[in-house]
């Protein structure tokens, strides 16, 4: 009997211990979504057990546009040489450039980031041009797939569809179109990448936690969203807190300076940001989505130099 009641104290003792360890961790978990430890935090959280998150990755690229070539072969080749390895490609004849971006590639390091999609808006009342926009978005998913990228990227609608819809609930009509682009996402392999605008372009969806909560709803593995820090200087309140609301769902990110030029070509900061990017473990692309100032061919250069530092910096 003695000898069960020392080991029933002992049991007790280390159930004690048991909790206290995990309240520690919550409290080190809650510092850090509340941006007190940042990255940091989460780290310490995970010292001694399996890992909250896996370690992110910068993964830098661009929109083809913007890479100086003759060719699309010159563009990519110039591209890693900057430093970059993703490719975000413009939707005009995807389906046709298939085997030219393929070729374009190869033996290059450089991947398809994403699809920028120009088909919108999506959530209009009238179903036979509803239907013909979707119909031309799962086009491009497929096409998007067969090149391994991330995803489609997809405005819902802009300023100008606001009065098409005459009251229309915009979020109900947002999960009916995504529940069927989802389906067919899922299908071929591929995932919808709802963008949040600012106010300025959108009257609907601008902040990455309404993504979120619209990607949560429609549940499905075909729908997920990205962010851009251009937006999102003017409707966050927090860069790391947008990506934190953001979670497993953000699937890419556009970078571009507060006047929409390279980052590092004005003052705007991309610490915060990346500090929440790090927390989430985010390990998909970010493509450059803006114009350049002087010569692109030492510019982009300079900035994805810029990028690492300040995601360096996010990270101590």
């Amino acid at each position: 009997m003695k000898a069960q009641a020392i080991g029933s104290r002992q049991a007790e003792g280390e159930g004690i211990m048991d909790r206290r360890g995990f309240l520690k961790a919550c409290a080190v978990g809650i510092g850090a979504v509340a941006g007190l430890g940042s990255a940091r935090a989460l780290a310490s959280a995970g010292r001694g057990r399996k890992a909250l998150r896996p370690e992110a990755q910068l993964r830098l690229g661009s929109q083809e546009w913007l890479i100086p070539g003759g060719s699309l072969r010159e563009k990519v080749a110039n591209l890693e040489k900057y430093g970059g390895t993703g490719l975000e490609v413009g939707d005009r004849d995807l389906p046709g450039r298939v085997k030219e971006i393929r070729e374009a590639l190869a033996g290059t390091k450089v991947r398809v980031s994403a699809v920028c999609a120009a088909g919108g808006p999506y959530i209009v009342p009238d179903e036979s041009a509803r239907k013909a926009r979707m119909e031309n978005a799962k086009t491009l998913l497929s096409a998007a797939a067969d090149l391994g990228s991330t995803g489609v990227i997809m405005v819902p609608a802009f300023n100008n569809a606001a009065d098409q819809l005459a009251g229309r609930p915009a979020r109900d009509l947002l999960l009916q179109v995504l529940a069927e682009l989802g389906e067919h996402a899922e299908r071929v392999g591929s995932r919808v990448l709802i963008e949040p605008l600012n106010r300025g372009e959108a009257f609907f969806l601008r902040q990455l936690a309404d993504a979120a909560s619209i990607c949560r709803d429609a549940n499905s593995p075909g729908v997920a969203m990205m962010g851009d820090f251009y937006h999102m200087r003017f409707e966050e309140t927090s860069d790391m807190g947008a990506f934190l609301s953001a979670g497993t769902y953000l699937r890419h990110v556009h970078l571009g300076s507060a006047s929409r030029k390279l980052p590092g070509q004005d003052d705007r900061s991309f610490v915060d940001g990346f500090r929440g990017l790090r927390a989430i473990g985010y390990r998909d692309f970010l493509s450059l989505e803006c114009s350049v100032k002087g010569d692109p061919e030492e510019e982009i250069p300079a900035s994805f130099r810029f990028l690492k530092k300040q995601w360096k910096e996010a990270g101590a």
